[in-house]
């Protein structure tokens, strides 16, 4: 029997669905249709010119890190290294626009954010070379571990910042995530918790434009990764990530807000990897070279320091003094990477419970017998120096 065929079916009519609004104004969370700049526009008269300099003096650094981090690998020295070469203006943005109370949570490329927040350089790299699981204490600089799995410290960082709001600290999380990364699950379930709880976070993805080899556009049909925000109920903020001025506005903006108690944002910063992906990996199979040279004339490091110049607040002395520092700072990472580090065997236990199992004393006695008897074969003290 069909609806018509009901005794009274002529009259039915189905209710009409209660008024309907908006938990939100989707207008003022849409990012702008072009990403935010500042140097060389108007906006640039308002910047100040120490914060300038210092992120120019940093931007040199970092590439010069890089430069250096990468060749160790070619040295044998680091297992590997996916370098930051192109996006220092994100990285040392982000370290610089946060109070030394705020946390920091990286990605596996974001090493340089690290060491511009103070993080010892080595230590920095201990993870890539093998030896520890992060290499320092994340409590110290109030810093994350670095982050191989994609996304996953998302939701660490959102767990963090809402943990201090309800402890009541003036505490703000920074979580830094490339384009590959908003493609997971971990990605949109932070955002989510940290816009339902208004938690003080900062999401910024370095868009880079490829998840390894897979191109933004096989990745999301969004007019931009910004746009994804409005979705979650939080602002979503474009912005020029070769553009070091404009990456440190938008975020301390976003930061500002955050402490406030107004809640997250998301930024997207667009830059560009320049080297491949890893040192493992041959960028040549999935870009090609005239991609990379058109922005090679939009490299960070040029515009701000063509800015500086064109008004008088840089010279060829300044430029030097930076470039000599960053080839000091290299020069220590170098000799203190090319020392052969002390291990110590034992070590594979001393981390593992706060209480040894009987399982592992017995297996560290038995690993200890095995030393005695090694240095007693070889007649000399360097086993029992690394004990």
């Amino acid at each position: 029997m069909t609806v018509q065929e009901l005794p009274g079916a002529a009259a039915y009519r189905p209710a009409p669905p209660p008024a309907w609004k908006p938990l939100t104004d989707p207008a003022p969370l849409l990012p702008d249709p072009e990403p935010y700049r500042v140097l060389g526009t108007d906006a640039v008269a308002d910047a100040d010119p120490e914060l300038l300099l210092r992120l120019y003096a940093e931007l040199v650094r970092g590439r010069r890190y890089n430069a250096q981090a990468t060749a160790l690998t070619k040295q044998g020295r680091l297992a590997v290294y996916p370098s930051s070469t192109g996006q220092e203006a994100c990285e040392i943005a982000a370290a610089l626009v946060l109070e030394e109370r705020d946390w920091l949570f990286p990605s596996y490329r974001d090493t340089l954010a690290a060491v511009a927040r103070g993080l010892d350089p080595v230590e920095a790299l201990t993870l890539l070379r093998g030896d520890r699981h992060t290499g320092y204490d994340p409590r110290e600089h109030r810093i994350a571990p670095l982050c191989t799995p994609l996304a996953t410290q998302l939701p660490h960082a959102v767990g963090l910042a809402h943990a201090a709001r309800l402890k009541g600290d003036d505490v703000v999380a920074l979580a830094m995530v490339g384009d590959g990364g908003t493609s997971e699950g971990d990605f949109h379930e932070a955002l989510n918790f940290a816009a339902v709880w208004r938690a003080p976070v900062v999401f910024l993805v370095q868009n880079n434009g490829f998840a390894i080899s897979v191109p933004l556009a096989k990745q999301t049909a969004a007019p931009s990764l910004a746009h994804k925000a409005v979705g979650y109920g939080m602002p979503g903020r474009l912005v020029d990530g070769n553009d070091a001025a404009a990456v440190h506005q938008v975020l301390g903006e976003a930061v500002a807000r955050a402490r406030r108690g107004d809640g997250p944002t998301l930024v997207e910063a667009v830059t560009y990897r320049m080297d491949a992906h890893t040192n493992a990996d041959d960028a040549t199979r999935y870009r090609v070279d005239s991609e990379v040279e058109a922005w090679r004339e939009h490299d960070p490091i040029r515009i701000l320091e063509r800015e500086l110049t064109g008004r008088g607040l840089l010279g060829d002395e300044g430029i030097e003094e930076a470039r000599e520092a960053a080839d000091r700072m290299a020069a220590a990472l170098r000799e203190r990477m090319n020392a052969d580090p002390v291990l110590n065997p034992m070590d594979l236990f001393a981390h593992v419970y706060e209480e040894q199992t009987a399982q592992l004393r017995e297996q560290a006695a038995r690993l200890r017998v095995e030393l005695d008897a090694e240095q007693d074969r070889n007649g000399h003290d360097d086993v029992e120096e690394r004990r």
